[in-house]
């Protein structure tokens, strides 16, 4: 059985690893484009606008998240008995008790935001509250505490930055190509000929780089999913809860009514249902790790 320690380890390694490699990668794609057109600028302006860009949905993606799912806060006196079990939770991981709030809906699930830990908000369906016992639900909140606690919310920031300068690139590379702008007169032949191969390969990596990008994004995402299971566990100290709520998830016929693309990614489970055989090609683009291997990963970890 695995160390809830050396779990909780793994994962904030592999998902570094994976930053890492995501950096790295932005910035060769950057290098490739800037040689082919000459022009440093290229790299630095599509980091600037991203990050420009970011910044305003890290500061706002709690209310429009909340919006979007149509959650309404609560106070203490609604539901004393969640109340209790957040703050008992949150003083356990030392963490400021996030606001509460609730989603009117049939599907059990649950998802955590806000930029930091003192504007963070945990929501949760009826369904979730009328359907779990306190052990799970005590799991589900755990992992959903977690999330803050890892900083997921900077570190998904770090990702889209980094995915919308691929983008950028991506966009400014067609769009300078269909305006002519690597039509320029070439000194010699072995120069032009070095330039056009430069071209071609610019081309291929612009094509494959967005796909490549999101791919990385997903990797990530499944990662931290894994390190906010192992994290909830230690603060639970009862990794079967939250194993035993992600089995009565999953086994919900239910969809999400307010849940759509741009927010799956946040919640415990995904909100979509879909009960066909996962092949490898579509576990490359899932928001999360199947349902499956995080409840065979939480049953193989010892404390």
């Amino acid at each position: 059985m695995a160390n809830l320690y050396a779990n909780k380890e793994s994962n904030i390694f592999k998902t570094w690893v994976y930053l890492a490699g995501f950096f790295l990668f932005v910035i060769g794609l950057g290098w490739l484009l800037s040689y082919t057109f000459q022009n440093p600028s290229i790299l630095v302006f599509a980091v600037v606008l991203s990050i420009v860009m970011s910044i305003g949905s890290y500061w706002y993606s709690d209310k429009i998240v909340l919006a979007i799912s149509k959650a309404k806060k609560i106070e203490k006196q609604d539901n004393p008995e969640l109340y209790r079990i957040v703050e008992n939770l949150s003083i356990t991981a030392g963490l400021p008790a996030p606001k509460i709030y609730i989603i009117e809906d049939r599907q059990p699930n649950a998802f955590a935001t806000g930029r930091n830990a003192q504007h963070a908000v945990v929501a949760a369906t009826t369904a979730l509250l009328e359907r779990l016992d306190r052990v799970e639900l005590e799991g589900v909140l755990a992992h959903e505490l977690s999330h803050i606690g890892n900083r997921d919310m900077l570190v998904s920031t770090i990702v889209v930055v980094l995915v919308g300068v691929v983008v950028l690139m991506a966009d400014f590379f067609f769009r300078i190509t269909f305006w002519g702008g690597l039509g320029g007169r070439d000194r010699d032949r072995e120069g032009g000929q070095l330039r056009g191969i430069l071209i071609l390969v610019s081309l291929v990596a612009i094509i494959v780089a967005p796909i490549l990008a999101q791919l990385m994004k997903l990797a990530i995402s499944r990662k931290r999913e894994f390190l906010a299971d192992a994290s909830g566990a230690l603060l639970t100290r009862h990794p079967e809860g939250l194993a035993r709520a992600l089995e009565k998830i999953a086994a919900d016929p239910h969809e999400l009514r307010s849940a759509n693309d741009a927010t799956a990614h946040l919640y415990l489970v995904n909100p979509f249902r879909n009960k066909e055989r996962i092949s490898w090609i579509h576990k490359l683009f899932m928001t999360h790790p199947p349902v499956e291997e995080r409840i065979a990963a939480l049953r193989g970890m010892s404390i």
